[in-house]
């Protein structure tokens, strides 16, 4: 029989690109921690605390939420919901009998007694030794708690190698801990280690997929998007707050900037070649957004470009955009195709909101056939001549900013 299974005592979680920060290593998981203690501030009190290569979260309660806050947290490789025990086989083997009686379907000694291999899942018990005082070697001591959990069991078949339930047990000197359940997270640094950035954030798929590579790299990232109304209505501006929102459910409280955008597009359509418009638009974007980066001290600006996939975006039209910025300009999906963004977009959860039927303002006047390579040179006499410095400014000082919550 198995012990009756109680909620699981913590949520450990696990990280890799932290570990190889150096002498830099401590800041990295200081600024995890604190991250994950802000995220977790609204579920009320909750311990965390580091151990080497850990961090362990104990809640007071609505532990599942926090599963999936903690799963959210950019610089955590995985989660998972542990049981705190002592480390001996029997108490290990009974943990682990009752986490499979959860598990499975099949009651136990209800399997047929031979059971084809192809229908019951593999399993194996995986032990992670860091205590080196334990006198068991990690070998032992997966033999002896797969010996204790296995017996009568017929629901399951032993696979060392490619285990669809793997039964992991970390024996440390603060504990030993032991879990069923890996729930990946999204990997990368924490928020914020790498500065800031201000992402130009339109309705499309590209642009919210970006900044979410860049918070992934450690940005906090903040965001500007630009509407032109009346040629645009309210629905175009709502979803791109929505877009707003859904990621700052992976990064905390965010900043959107929303600027008009109309005036200049006029100036645009009506003193320059048709062909230079969207560079224009996009060049007249950038000094925008770089003057509020410099604001709020962004250290780059990011965009959803990639090379290529329109026809402002070949490698001149690019540069000619970069060379009216103050800022430099990442291009997270400079190298992407549209599927590996849409592919990205629908992990992330903005895909359902960019493909609402809503365009973005630089569909406004666009031309039929936009220039394959403008010469910054060309574009800023035009840009002299409209006096866009001064429309620019004028938008800078009407400008909206919220507070945008996940």
């Amino acid at each position: 029989m198995s012990t009756p299974l109680t909620e699981p005592d913590l949520l450990l979680v696990r990280y890799s690109e932290l570990g190889l920060k150096g002498g830099n290593r401590a800041r990295f998981e200081g600024a995890l921690v604190q991250n994950l203690r802000e995220a977790l501030e609204a579920l009320g009190a909750v311990e965390i605390r580091r151990a080497w290569g850990r961090v362990v979260i104990r809640p007071e309660r609505r532990r599942r939420q926090a599963l999936r806050i903690v799963a959210r947290t950019f610089g955590v490789k995985s989660v998972s919901p542990a049981w705190r025990l002592e480390p001996t086989v029997e108490g290990l083997g009974a943990l682990g009998r009752a986490l499979l009686d959860e598990h499975l379907p099949v009651p136990r000694g209800a399997a047929p007694a031979h059971a084809p291999e192809a229908v019951r899942p593999s399993f194996r018990v995986r032990v992670k030794r860091a205590d080196k005082a334990f006198p068991l070697t990690s070998e032992e001591l997966e033999r002896q708690v797969a010996d204790a959990m296995l017996a009568d069991e017929e629901r399951v078949r032993v696979d060392l190698r490619a285990a669809e339930l793997e039964y992991g047990i970390e024996v440390r000197a603060e504990g030993t801990f032991a879990f069923l359940e890996r729930v990946p997270g999204p990997g990368g640094l924490p928020v914020g280690t790498l500065g800031r950035g201000l992402c130009l954030l339109s309705g499309g798929i590209d642009s919210p997929v970006a900044a979410w590579l860049a918070m992934k790299r450690g940005l906090r990232v903040g965001f500007v998007t630009f509407h032109s109304p009346p040629f645009l209505g309210e629905g175009s501006r709502r979803k791109v707050e929505d877009l707003a929102r859904v990621l700052a459910g992976w990064q905390g409280p965010s900043r959107l900037h929303e600027v008009p955008f109309t005036a200049i597009q006029v100036a645009i359509r009506d003193g320059a070649p048709a062909g230079l418009r969207t560079i224009l638009y996009r060049r007249s974007m950038a000094r925008i957004a770089t003057r509020l980066g410099q604001d709020e001290g962004a250290e780059a600006l990011v965009t959803g470009e990639s090379l290529g996939q329109v026809a402002s975006q070949t490698l001149t039209n690019l540069a000619a955009i970069e060379a009216a910025a103050g800022l430099p300009i990442l291009r997270p999906l400079v190298t992407a195709d549209k599927e590996e963004s849409i592919a990205l977009a629908r992990r992330i959860g903005t895909f359902p909101v960019s493909t609402q039927p809503e365009p973005d303002c630089c569909t406004v006047f666009q031309p039929r056939r936009p220039a394959l390579a403008s010469d910054p040179e060309v574009c800023a006499r035009v840009e002299a001549e409209l006096d866009l410095d001064a429309l620019e400014t004028q938008a800078l000082e009407v400008l909206e900013t919220r507070r945008v919550l996940p």
